[in-house]
């Protein structure tokens, strides 16, 4: 249905004003002076949403559909990231036997999406104002003028896009746009499993025995000479686990023992067993393993960074880079004279981090 089928008395009032010589339809003629035509705008054409209401409200129902559409997509994506398991097939011609999780994640998001973009684009075609506007290029600097004018033509905008007055699709679109960005804060959550405590807890726990890293056998304490530097694992631990890596990362230890005597704190003192001491043997910087030690001055280098730790005095930082202590494991000797832990390492080993305790 275009404007020539509309009786003048129904169109709108700029459709029946006529043309002055630089409106739409302005047609110049070529001349010795300016040998190029300049043809102006087509006559407008108003649209049937724009001369009927009922066609109009039909537009904004289609686009509310859309958004509607929209949100069930994104609220079907979420639902099925929760309750579709990872490792269900679905045959689906021709793509043959895929992933259930995936083609619903892909599906649902497509069509949460989709739907955004055909709503904002039936929206724009059928409902904004699509009068041609023809504008004089202006000098860079900004006038009050200019300003003014913006100002003025984006109110005149915002009131030609009918946003204030079709809350239906203002407010459809609204919860579109609220709730498509959940598809990216829940596929934040498929990054891999939650830590919760692990970098809080290692695998030392009360009883666990101290195994050498190099016989695999438990340790006694008269397995410790005084200057002595021993690396050790918990009991249980054995290196074709597949989580032995990261296992080991928490809870290697390196064991010294030092004259009684020389321990200059209590608290050290008293976590030890006739001067055997244990300490984690991850550096508190970046977490390399330390494996230099000064038996004069029991003094613990990390060779990758310099950071050096005093094991006599609560394995203290006293240079380098490192920001806090080695933390100390608590050991005993059982009924039968092997050491063994007494709980776990009271704070995470390795590198600081937030909340530390």
């Amino acid at each position: 249905m275009s404007s020539q089928d509309i009786p003048e008395e129904n169109l709108p009032a700029e459709q029946s004003a006529g043309h002055d010589e630089h409106g739409h339809g302005a047609v110049s003629v070529a001349d010795e002076k300016h040998p190029f035509a300049d043809p102006g705008l087509p006559p407008h054409e108003h649209r049937i949403q724009d001369i009927d209401e009922r066609a109009a409200k039909r537009s904004e129902r289609s686009v509310a559909l859309m958004f509607t559409v929209s949100m069930l997509a994104t609220i079907g994506f979420i639902a099925a990231f929760v309750a579709i398991p990872v490792d269900k097939s679905v045959y689906i011609f021709p793509l043959g036997h895929i992933s259930a999780l995936n083609f619903a994640l892909g599906m649902t998001l497509g069509i949460a999406l989709f739907c955004i973009g055909a709503g904002a684009v039936h929206w724009s075609r059928t409902l904004m104002s699509d009068v041609e506007i023809a504008d004089e290029r202006h000098p860079i600097e900004a006038e009050p003028e200019v300003r003014e004018k913006v100002f003025a033509d984006f109110k005149q905008g915002a009131k030609e896009s009918a946003l204030g007055r079709r809350k239906l699709i203002r407010n459809t679109m609204l919860g579109a746009l609220t709730l498509v960005p959940l598809s990216g804060v829940v596929l934040l959550r498929d990054l891999g499993p939650l830590p919760g405590t692990k970098l809080r807890h290692t695998l030392w726990s009360k009883g666990k025995l101290l195994v050498n890293m190099n016989t695999n056998q438990p340790l006694r304490p008269s397995d410790v000479a005084v200057g002595s530097l021993t690396f050790a694992k918990p009991e249980g631990l054995e290196e074709h686990d597949h989580d032995f890596q990261n296992e080991i990362a928490k809870a290697a230890l390196m064991i010294v023992r030092i004259q009684p005597e020389n321990i200059k704190d209590k608290r050290e003192l008293e976590w030890s067993h006739e001067g055997i001491v244990a300490y984690s043997k991850i550096c508190t910087h970046v977490g390399c393993p330390i494996s230099l030690y000064e038996q004069q001055t029991h003094h613990v280098l990390c060779p990758c960074h310099q950071s050096t730790f005093d094991l006599s005095d609560g394995a203290r930082v006293i240079f380098g880079p490192a920001g806090h202590a080695l933390p100390q494991l608590r050991i005993g000797v059982n009924d039968e004279g092997y050491l063994e832990a007494l709980g776990d390492f009271e704070e995470p080993v390795g590198p600081a981090f937030w909340e530390r305790g």
